[in-house]
């Protein structure tokens, strides 16, 4: 399969029509280059705030986006549907009926006519921003999700920094694991994409980086964006020395592409130089063996 995934500019619209045009160009480039799944990044959702006036006030902001977020999903859903494409896309704030304050939320949809909405994933860990300025909390717990194209995992940004929500979805089955990104100075951008890194070479599987690019300074939230689209891989047998599959230049809005072949998963955790895959329980009994004094 064909992995598309976006470094993806914020845009500021006046009407309904002009951020689904831009919606329908994005996935139509990645359809037309022949991309499977196309990944959008964190909080790209926050364009639907501009449509409200609301965009420059945080809390504001959150409420509008939420409000939107409905109906931007199912442009979504009927673009994978027309395209036959699977898509993540991009997270924002929803409200919950259940929850006081939003949480961070992706949705992951397929081609299937009568069923494109495959499910969801919230970020698990909040920044200190979304603590201390924003109140965004966490939500639902980490699932895997069974497609036709494999076994896919999502770590929200933040999350994709911590080994043991990424162990948790390969326990699972995980093949590939996506992993939206919205950071604010290149040093944000690489602790997503180096934790990416470490998640492929811990799991012996795929990770996808989608981040947001460029200035939006209409939104205090993400004013500046900062990242490089990228799609990484265990360094080990079938793959490149870097573990690089494909990257983007940094700051550069885009797709970046990359072929998938998931028997190379397969390969590489039964018979690759190293098993981190099959050897981590071992490294979690040796250090619960540890007695420090």
């Amino acid at each position: 399969m064909r992995i598309a995934t976006a470094a993806y500019p914020l845009d500021p619209f006046d009407k309904w029509e002009d951020y689904a045009a831009k919606q329908i160009h994005w996935v139509r480039e990645a359809s037309g280059a022949g991309a499977d799944l196309l990944v959008f990044p964190e909080y790209g959702r926050i364009e639907l705030a501009t449509l409200q006036d609301a965009a420059g006030d945080l809390e504001a902001s959150l409420h509008a986006a939420s409000d939107l977020a409905e109906k931007a999903d199912h442009l979504m859903a009927d673009l994978a549907k027309g395209y036959g494409v699977h898509i993540l896309c991009p997270s924002g704030p929803v409200f919950d009926e259940d929850r006081d304050r939003p949480v961070n939320r992706a949705w992951l949809l397929g081609p299937d006519a009568d069923a494109p909405f495959i499910g969801h994933t919230d970020k698990q860990v909040m920044t200190r921003f979304e603590r201390e300025h924003w109140n965004v909390v966490p939500g639902e717990p980490l699932e895997i999700f069974d497609t036709p194209l494999g076994k896919i995992g999502v770590l929200i940004c933040y999350d994709a920094e911590f080994p043991l929500l990424g162990r948790r979805l390969v326990e699972q089955g995980a093949e590939i694991l996506l992993c939206p990104s919205c950071t604010d100075s290149e040093k944000g951008y690489n602790r997503v994409r180096i934790g990416a890194q470490a998640r492929a070479l811990e799991g012996q599987c795929i990770t996808v980086q989608s981040p947001t690019v460029g200035d939006a300074r209409w939104s205090p939230a993400v004013d500046e964006n900062v990242g490089a689209a990228g799609i990484y891989a265990p360094p080990d047998h079938g793959f490149p020395d870097d573990g690089i599959l494909a990257q983007g230049v940094l700051n550069e809005p885009g797709w970046v592409l990359a072929d998938i072949d998931l028997t190379a998963i397969a390969r590489v955790r039964a018979e690759g130089q190293v098993f981190n895959h099959a050897h981590w329980p071992e490294s979690h009994d040796r250090a619960s063996q540890t007695d420090f004094p």
